[in-house]
């Protein structure tokens, strides 16, 4: 990858806010600056937004919304078909921005951008298909109408791992619903959401529909639009802490809300498993995005009787990775997204160690540029270790061995998160007892990987609210109004 290619790369990002259709500088000038994680070098300097700016997005939006609500369907649908299809067009150039803010290798960063397109055509097509109901009420006195509406402006808040998946996952069913948008991506990772919605613009958007605020102020600005009595939906990915803070300002005005938050997965193993399937399917659920994803494997609880072989076949494919930045040829560990990320996984794995556990491999930051921690496997990690309470959020592999099914279900479930868990089992049986018994909003039943636009994605517990993504997905920018007419006869 040529240093010339991302130079021509960046200085097609656009650099500014985006509110009401008009690209413009942040009040007073203010900027902050894009990093590259695996180098610590600066990317790209851009708009830092003020309260103010924040209060102009939202007017915006609220301007622009009884034109978008009213808006044909198929309309709405043909503009996020166009901005599908100009996603395929310029993939590269996408995938290569986001590895270039957040350090993932270029082929993950490639399928990425094949998964958050998906959620432009999903919705496309769901666009024409929201409908309610007409019937006889139960007394034969009237007639039931049920109709369904846009819910509103809509505040959208993105993390940093994901910057062009969460972007549309969120942004594509609001627009499919009628609703407008102000969207705030992650302080980190903003410009692959620049880049998107410029692509939104050239596929035909209206002024207003979708509005973009970069700051590093996140707090500041995102309370006054969160307690403004104008917005009506609230969409949130992020940790679970900033979430119930979330929750608590969306009460005052009683905002509907969507809640992806933290995970600790477990990746359960029986003595009936597949083994090369569970180990091909624990290098995709750990490793993936580096570590970095809510839905990553954070505990894995293996049979004794076949822990060690796992242990054994995954620590070789482990060890087989390479490290370096996500450019780079054959590289499969890119760096974590800053230090803060790497002293945490560091801490992680000290703290299993005191208690007990063995580092297979790995397990140190890697000297030098940027933030890199080596991929890692720890076994024999003990009951109340730090690594099985909270999200890891790096290449990190610990496991847990279990003796019988009512023991995996415990320590799966042993946890105040429920977002995903993956189960390796040949035994049918089993696996649909597993359906039942993990207490998750999904389930990987012999796979590492279980996102796809087509399927509701959201957790239980303290992993959120609400689901994105399926048919469920745009229900959540939709309300229900009942009419009742009287008896036409």
């Amino acid at each position: 990858m040529t240093e010339n290619r991302e130079t021509a790369l960046l200085a097609h990002v656009p650099d500014g806010l985006f509110i009401g259709g008009q690209w413009r500088a942040a009040e007073g000038g203010a900027t902050l600056p894009v990093f590259d994680p695996a180098t610590g070098e600066r990317l790209l300097t851009i708009a830092d937004a003020s309260v103010a700016d924040g209060a102009a997005a939202m007017d915006a939006a609220v301007e622009a919304f009884p034109s978008w609500a009213q808006t044909p369907a198929r309309e709405r649908a043909e503009l996020l078909r166009r901005a599908f299809d100009l996603l395929q067009e310029r993939k590269e150039d996408i995938a290569l921005l986001m590895t270039l803010e957040m350090g993932k290798p270029l082929a993950e960063a490639r399928g990425e951008v094949a998964y958050g397109g998906e959620f432009l055509r999903w919705f496309s097509e769901e666009a024409v298909r929201a409908s309610g109901r007409y019937g006889a009420n139960p007394e034969g006195t009237g007639r039931m109408i049920v109709t369904q509406h846009p819910v509103g402006p809509c505040y959208l808040i993105t993390p940093w791992n994901f910057p062009l998946a969460m972007a549309t996952r969120k942004i594509a069913p609001a627009l499919a619903a009628g609703c407008t948008v102000v969207v705030k991506p992650a302080e980190l990772t903003p410009l692959t959401t620049l880049f998107f919605v410029k692509l939104l613009q050239d596929a035909g958007l209206p002024d207003g529909v979708v509005n973009v605020i970069t700051t590093s102020s996140s707090g500041a600005v995102s309370e006054p639009i969160i307690r403004d009595p104008r917005l009506r939906k609230l969409s949130f990915t992020g940790s679970t802490p900033v979430g119930q803070k979330l929750l608590e300002q969306a009460a005052q005005g009683v905002l509907r809300t969507s809640m992806e938050l933290g995970g600790n997965a477990p990746f359960v193993v029986f003595d009936d498993a597949d083994l090369d399937k569970a180990v091909d399917g624990a290098m995709l659920a750990k490793f993936r995005n580096i570590g970095q994803a809510c839905t990553a494997a954070n505990r894995f609880i293996v049979h004794r009787s076949v822990a060690d072989e796992f242990a054994r076949r995954v620590t070789e494919r482990v060890q087989g990775m390479r490290i370096g930045r996500g450019t780079e040829e054959g590289v499969a560990i890119g760096p974590l997204i800053d230090d803060r990320a790497v002293e945490k996984a560091r801490s992680l794995v000290a703290d299993a160690v005191d208690r007990g556990a063995q580092v297979r491999t790995g397990g140190s930051p890697v000297t030098g540029a940027g933030t890199f921690f080596e991929p890692t496997v720890v076994t024999d990690v003990a009951a109340g270790s730090d690594i099985l309470r909270e999200e890891i959020f790096g290449p990190v592999l610990a496991i847990v061995p279990f003796d019988d099914e009512d023991d995996a279900v415990r320590l799966a479930n042993d946890t105040e998160y429920g977002l995903v868990s993956y189960v390796f089992t040949e035994n049918l049986a089993r696996g649909q007892r597993m359906i039942e018994r993990l207490e998750t909003g999904m389930m990987g039943l012999n796979v590492g990987v279980v996102s796809n636009a087509a399927a509701p994605f959201g957790g239980w517990k303290m992993s959120g609210l609400g689901r994105e993504g399926g048919a469920e997905g745009i229900h959540e920018y939709l309300q229900t109004k009942y009419t009742l007419t009287p008896n036409p006869f």
